[in-house]
């Protein structure tokens, strides 16, 4: 069978680890979460007590940090220097890590080698931020899953109520922290987020994810 690789870039909160989750589990084909292994990265920034966009501190670092995938009953499982590190990555805190330490060109570069590696020997679905311009740029299914500002602030805004983690913050506060994560992604100097040019484009801002799912299941047949 023939290798495909599918990948999904877009900004936070809008959906697109949730599509690729889903299209994983329609195609049986392995879902690679490329913003867990930054978010492993700046873990071991912030542990070690350091500003995660310090590149004097972060790169002297990488040549000693092990960053690799494992696969558990279908699920994907981080494991930094040897450690299981999911329980520890999806605080908010570690995110805005993930997103300053991802500024850094090196980081990029060492995470890279091994998310081409993976897209080299199986079938995958892959979502993140530069995937479909850098990271696969020869894949031949791309989207750009996007939403306005405000409405990926609600949809995260009610997503920590429910889990209890808002700590405190309004609505307007996780709109500033949507609003300033877009620009530093957008805004690096190294593989920036934006669209392919070839990817398709999906806004789901008035759009439930049923329908953003089938849109790509429909592209995944042509």
């Amino acid at each position: 069978m023939a290798i495909i690789n599918i990948a999904i870039d877009g900004p936070a909160g809008a959906g697109k680890s949730t599509i690729a989750k889903r299209i994983s589990k329609e195609r049986s084909i392995v879902y690679v979460d490329t913003g867990a292994m930054y978010r492993a990265l700046g873990l071991k920034a912030v542990r070690s007590g350091f500003d995660p966009g310090d590149a004097a501190r972060v790169v002297p670092m990488l040549p000693d940090t092990d960053v690799t995938i494992e696969y558990r009953d279908g699920a994907q499982h981080i494991i930094l220097d040897g450690e299981d590190v999911n329980g520890f990555i999806r605080t908010e805190e570690i995110s805005q890590a993930a997103s300053v330490i991802s500024t850094i060109p090196e980081v990029r570069v060492k995470l890279v080698e091994l998310q081409r590696a993976l897209a080299k020997n199986q079938s995958i679905v892959m979502d993140g931020r530069d995937i479909g311009t850098y990271v696969l740029p020869d894949a031949p299914y791309k989207f750009y899953i996007t939403a306005s500002p405000e409405v990926r602030a609600r949809r995260r805004y009610l997503e920590y109520e429910e889990k209890g983690t808002l700590d405190g913050r309004s609505f307007e506060q996780i709109l500033e922290e949507i609003r300033e994560r877009d620009y530093r992604d957008s805004n690096r100097e190294f593989a920036p987020l934006r669209p392919a040019e070839d990817a398709v484009y999906i806004d789901t801002s008035e759009m439930d994810i049923d329908t953003a799912v089938n849109i790509v299941l429909e592209r995944l047949k042509v």
